[in-house]
């Protein structure tokens, strides 16, 4: 009789948990998709290239959410129809019921980590790749429209009109990374993107160049500039990358990398302080260049507060699958409804809302490093003890 039981609630959890989860997942990729589209302006083509990456993007958010609200609907609607009740009455401990439902929480929620980082190592560099095959498309599209572009990539186009694939009178600004910048302006020219090369193609006519230092040079007749786009794709140091946009392997590395860039940072200002010293040029302590290094080191603290605590937050996150329904059988088998919606506003959003706001207030405090990097699992914690309150309360009534 109990493994009769146990295979009629998984079957019935699995069954609504495949449903919202298609259902859910499909939503959140229409507004992930759609976001992209409206904001880089993609092609029907690049949309369906964008598809699979979007896919663990989304699987990450929607998974626990969708495993709290089955096991809600199933055990609501259980209890609602007094099977709970008939179940207990034939001598099958409540505990016995909630047990599979416990464990395949427990199952999911290592593969939500894993979904998180394959998000991470995987989806987020998929989605630039794709935004910067299109980027040839998607300028002419702005441009045609808005007669400006501006691209994440560091550069800017202004144009008069646009004919076909020609720009009229273009202005061209091109940022480089210690904040110089270069202006390009042209009687016309056209686009093209060499994405072997990764870079794009500026064919211009009679063009004017504006550099830094007053830097200025005119010329005339046919002329090509190349706006690199490599660093887009090209693999960059781990130092410049967020902790968020790490994967958990790399995360060990990098931290032990800036525990020593803090010990330099550290150093420096030590060395700095103790020539003024020496030197008696005493105003040079709080000087510009010991006040940069007083930044550096509370970046780079800052920095390494958000490392050590990345890896507790993505397992913290993909465990909130487990407290969710840990926390949501018993409450449904309380609450004894069949309606969804009841279900919904009962058991499902009040969870999720103690849950998120204890898990923003630790993760904000990890990552300034005023908690230990585990405060994120308070939110947890407190699920785990709210289940167990319940569970115990089941198991008595």
């Amino acid at each position: 009789m109990p493994s009769r039981i146990t295979r009629y609630i998984v079957g019935e959890i699995v069954k609504i948990f495949a449903i919202a989860l298609f259902s859910l997942t499909l939503l959140i990729l229409l507004i992930g998709v759609g976001r992209e589209l409206l904001r880089e302006g993609l092609s029907p083509l690049s949309v369906v290239q964008l598809l699979p990456y979007v896919l663990p993007l989304s699987l990450q958010h929607s998974v626990p959410a969708t495993a709290s609200f089955a096991v809600c609907c199933v055990f609501g609607r259980m209890s609602a129809d007094g099977e709970v009740a008939t179940i207990k009455a034939i001598g099958v401990s409540p505990l016995q019921i909630m047990k599979p439902a416990i464990i395949f929480a427990a199952l999911l929620s290592p593969g939500v980590v894993f979904l998180s980082d394959i998000a991470v190592s995987w989806g987020k560099p998929g989605v630039a790749q794709v935004v910067l095959q299109s980027l040839e498309d998607i300028a002419y599209r702005f441009l045609k429209s808005q007669h400006t572009y501006s691209s994440p990539h560091g550069f800017t186009i202004h144009v008069q009109d646009v004919d076909g694939r020609r720009l009229i009178h273009p202005t061209v600004k091109v940022r480089s990374r210690n904040g110089s910048s270069v202006e390009l302006t042209a009687r016309e020219g056209s686009l093209r993107l060499d994405s072997e090369t990764q870079t794009l193609l500026l064919n211009v006519v009679d063009s004017r160049v504006e550099g830094g230092e007053g830097f200025q040079g005119i010329v005339p007749g046919e002329t090509e500039f190349r706006i690199s786009l490599g660093r887009a794709l090209q693999q960059r140091d781990n130092s410049d990358v967020s902790p968020s946009g790490l994967s958990l392997r790399d995360i060990g590395p990098e931290t032990i990398a800036q525990e020593r860039r803090t010990r330099q940072a550290v150093g420096e200002l030590a060395a700095h302080t103790g020539f003024a010293l020496l030197s008696a040029r005493w105003e040079e302590i709080s000087g510009e260049t010991g006040q940069a290094l007083e930044r550096k080191i509370v970046d780079s603290d800052f920095r390494l507060s958000r490392l050590q605590t990345e890896p507790w937050r993505r397992w913290s996150q993909g465990f909130s699958c487990f407290c969710f329904v840990l926390v949501g059988v018993p409450l449904a088998i309380i609450a004894r409804t069949a309606d969804y919606w009841t279900t919904f506003g009962i058991c499902f959003l009040p969870t999720m809302i103690v849950y998120y706001a204890l898990f923003m207030l630790g993760i904000d405090q990890a990552k300034t490093g005023a908690w230990p990097p585990y405060a994120v699992w308070l939110g947890n914690s407190v699920l785990i003890m709210i289940g167990i309150t319940l569970i115990d309360r089941v198991r008595r009534h």
